[in-house]
C-alpha cells in the first residue's frame, strides 16, 4: 500500500506527463502549419515529431506503466529477503558448531 506522499508524488508525475503531452501537440502542430504555409514540400516536421514522440513514449510508460524491474520498493525487498536468506545461514551454521 503506498502512503499519501507516494500518492502525491505520483499524481504530480502524471500531472507533468500530460503537461508534456500538451506541449508536444501544440509544437508539433505549429511545426506542420510552418510546413503547410511554406509550400509543404519535404514533410521535415516528421523527424522532430518521431524523436520527440519517442521521449513522450518512455515518458508514458513510466508514469503508467509500473515494472517490477523498475520498482525502487521491489528492489529493496529483494535485498532485505537476500540479506535474511544470508542472516539465516549464517545462523544455522553456528548452531550447527
Amino acid at each position: 500500500m503506498q502512503t499519501d506522499q507516494e500518492l502525491r508524488e505520483r499524481a504530480h508525475k502524471r500531472v507533468e506527463f500530460r503537461s508534456h503531452l500538451i506541449a508536444y501537440c501544440i509544437v508539433n502542430a505549429m511545426l506542420w502549419l510552418i510546413w503547410y504555409l511554406t509550400g509543404q514540400g519535404y514533410p521535415w516536421p516528421v523527424w522532430p515529431m518521431a524523436g520527440w514522440g519517442i521521449g513522450i513514449l518512455f515518458h508514458y510508460i513510466f508514469e503508467y506503466r509500473t515494472s517490477r524491474l523498475l520498482s525502487e520498493v521491489e528492489e529493496y525487498n529483494k535485498l532485505k529477503r537476500e540479506m535474511e536468506n544470508e542472516v539465516k545461514k549464517e545462523n544455522e551454521r553456528s548452531a550447527e558448531s
